[in-house]
């Protein structure tokens, strides 16, 4: 019983962590989005 209790904790976490995993990603893509349009509308506007 302990084991499936260790078990089901560690499981648990590594949900938890891969959740923020992938939370990471998408917050990271939209920032890099943002900074590419901005960079963008900057040069057209040099242009």
């Amino acid at each position: 019983m302990a084991f499936v209790a260790s078990f089901l904790q560690y499981f648990i976490i590594m949900v938890l962590l891969a959740a923020i995993a992938v939370a990471g990603v998408f917050v990271g893509k939209k920032l890099r989005d943002r900074k590419d349009a901005k960079e963008a509308a900057a040069s057209d506007v040099e242009k």
